[in-house]
């Protein structure tokens, strides 16, 4: 791949967040300016959810940006307090920050659920790291190895990776301020100047306490009101459906105008994609993203199978199923009677499939079962964040809530 590294500078970017970020070293800029990097532009940071919060618009690449400052911003703090961070380190955690979620596709987890089923984005995103480093001749080895926690230094991949790291901070905020959800704004600032290292862990001071259980609190309550909206979901289903049945009648030999970017991932089967070597995953999978997706649905909506045609007509035109939400598992007849009113409509049973189906959500601010956030109290004590704290809901955040849903078309209510 031909790149022009030339001309580069120290910039700044405008940010609605946070106002002006520093892009503080070339090596940082150019990886920015690297096509790989720009597709990022074309990748909304939440998908579908535009459908329920119309400002939702933002790109992975404004998230990349934001969580790079809030990384500037904590490496200037832990060096005040005396630790040693060198310059190599703090370019190296800068850049994968910067790239953490570079290997994201289009309306990520809809994918991964239908057209490049198996492969998760945190893969993808080490995948094109390692392509880049290559280009750059090697200058990324601290960054992949903080990235993939093989740095001696663990608290700089807890900055990048853990249940209180950069990115969280940034998503929270920056999803809060594009939604209108205003209980998801966390005091990012307060929270990084609280950071300290003890044994190499990364911990919080006592006296930010508070800030943290406000960021669990708000990550609790965005899941619920954004990236776990029962309208969202249903948008997100319906987009997986679509995709899935493309690849279905590719599969089966039917022609399916899409453009080339999607086109190639339509024809591979999952073992034909694990057997790409890493170049050309990293070539064809940077060529896709969002205006792929939506530009081919609008195509298919004049397809001549009209299950794909009603799908695709339906995600285009906001036509959305009908979602319900119980804390019980959906009754198996519920489902049944749901789909035999619809083959009664004329579809088979395997066709009704694709519109009327049920599923399972889950929602932990906290996860016990990982690295834990740790506080550091004043007597020099470490404690986990439910035990330092004073407040009874945190034993309810580390709770993970499993409900469960099923969708419908809505015209099925209308034949009760």
């Amino acid at each position: 791949m031909s790149f022009n590294l030339t001309h580069n500078k120290k910039k700044i970017v405008n940010d609605p967040v946070y106002g002006f970020i520093s892009i503080g070293d070339e090596l940082l800029f150019d990886l920015i300016e690297h096509p790989w990097f720009q597709r990022l532009r074309r990748i909304r940071q939440l998908g579908l959810t535009d459908y329920v919060y119309p400002g939702a618009h933002h790109t992975r690449f404004h998230h990349a940006l934001g969580a790079l400052h809030l990384m500037n911003l904590a490496i200037e703090s832990l060096r005040s307090k005396g630790h040693d961070i060198s310059e190599a380190e703090s370019l190296g955690a800068r850049i994968a920050i910067l790239l953490h979620d570079i290997g994201h596709g289009p309306f990520s987890h809809a994918l991964e659920h239908s057209i490049i089923d198996g492969i998760h984005h945190e893969r993808l995103s080490l995948l094109f790291m390692q392509q880049l480093n290559r280009h750059f001749g090697g200058r990324l080895d601290m960054a992949i190895a903080i990235f993939t926690d093989s740095h001696p230094k663990r608290f700089l991949h807890q900055l990048v990776s853990s249940q209180l790291d950069v990115d969280r901070l940034d998503y929270l905020n920056r999803d809060s301020f594009y939604t209108g959800v205003t209980e998801g704004t966390v005091g990012s600032d307060r929270i990084i100047k609280m950071l300290e290292v003890v044994d190499d862990q990364l911990v919080v001071e006592e006296k930010g306490i508070y800030s943290i259980e406000k960021f669990l609190l708000a990550r609790r309550l965005m899941y619920w009101q954004v990236y776990l909206h029962k309208t969202v979901l249903s948008a997100e289903n319906l987009l997986v459906h679509v995709l899935r049945r493309a690849k279905n009648l590719v599969g089966k030999g039917v022609v399916v105008n899409a453009t080339e970017s999607l086109a190639f991932f339509l024809r591979q089967s999952r073992d034909g994609i694990s057997k790409l070597s890493g170049e050309e995953l990293a070539q064809r999978f940077a060529r896709l993203d969002d205006y792929d997706i939506f530009a081919s649905a609008k195509d298919w909506m004049n397809h001549s199978d009209p299950i794909l045609s009603e799908l695709s007509s339906r995600l285009i035109d906001r036509r959305l199923f009908k979602i319900r939400l119980d804390n019980r598992p959906i009754p198996a007849e519920v489902l049944d009677g749901l789909k035999q009113s619809w083959v009664n409509q004329g579809y088979s049973e395997e066709e009704t499939d694709y519109f009327v189906f049920g599923g399972q959500i889950t929602n932990s601010a906290y996860n016990t079962g990982e690295e834990k956030i740790n506080i550091l109290m004043k007597n020099g004590e470490v404690m986990d964040i439910r035990e330092a704290s004073d407040q009874m809901r945190l034993s309810v955040l580390s709770e993970s809530v499993r409900k469960y849903f099923y969708c419908y078309p809505k015209e099925l209510e209308s034949l009760k």
